[in-house]
């Protein structure tokens, strides 16, 4: 996603925090990433994963990623392999496994670099929130935030341009994939979705919504699309996200 949320006075926080590089490695990969460090010792952590074809420089994401360093939440953010500043070849090395693994390997890296990762939540745009749910009950998180997930490879793989045909091919197999059996593990969970999304169906967040345990919610914007395109709605998404991380992260009272 290319589009830039506007930062700042818009959320009542201070900005930026410092920011420092951290490269590690999956699978053999280089990975970039950026960690995003508030001023308090042993913080909370939250890492994120990008949509299919973004990167960690997603608008989305980078503003959550302020706002929560300025909140005194970590965040990391990367671009999974093949992606943005990391290595491989987007066409050969993208599937669930990678990205799921990817995530996994930035909590290790985020530990040998002196980060706690004992609070640690998650967030997942798109096929990043299929990772989440992946990778959740793994990596023991305690909150996650979802925007416009899917739970079936039907989208991704459209948006790949794979053909039924092919699906089967030893290639794309890898991109097959139903989350459904995640779903009753995840807990602590805030969903995003617009209604009138065209590429990831609303109804992949009333099931995930329907399934996750206590507590859960579910935002539905109104008119809203996959991008999260309406800068009203970017502007909601980090106000509820930050409150959601720092309740369940950090123990503040909603409202």
């Amino acid at each position: 996603m290319k589009n830039r949320m506007k930062r700042g006075n818009n959320y009542g926080i201070a900005l930026p925090m410092p920011v420092t590089p951290l490269m590690f490695r999956s699978d053999g990969y280089r990975l970039q990433g950026f960690l995003h460090q508030p001023e308090t010792p042993s913080p909370a952590v939250v890492i994120g994963s990008h949509g299919l074809y973004s990167s960690a420089a997603s608008g989305k994401q980078v503003a959550l990623a302020e706002v929560c360093a300025a909140r005194n939440i970590a965040f990391f953010r990367f671009d999974h392999r093949g992606c943005g500043q990391s290595e491989g070849r987007f066409e050969t090395v993208t599937n669930l496994p990678a990205r799921c693994k990817d995530m996994v390997s930035a909590v290790d890296a985020l530990k040998k670099a002196g980060v706690s990762c004992e609070r640690l939540g998650l967030f997942g745009s798109s096929m990043g929130g299929a990772v989440c749910l992946s990778v959740a009950q793994a990596l023991s998180a305690r909150a996650m935030v979802l925007n416009a997930a899917p739970v079936v490879s039907g989208p991704v793989l459209e948006a790949l341009g794979v053909t039924n045909a092919a699906i089967s091919s030893p290639r794309h197999l890898p991109l097959r994939f139903d989350l459904s059996d995640y779903l009753d593990a995840v807990h602590h969970l805030l969903i995003f979705h617009g209604d009138a999304d065209r590429v990831v169906p609303p109804g992949n967040a009333r099931l995930i919504h329907s399934r996750a345990g206590h507590p859960k919610k579910c935002i539905l914007f109104k008119g809203g699309d996959h991008a999260m395109s309406r800068s009203e709605d970017q502007r909601r998404f980090v106000r509820e996200a930050l409150s959601w991380f720092e309740r369940y992260l950090m123990g503040v009272p909603s409202g």
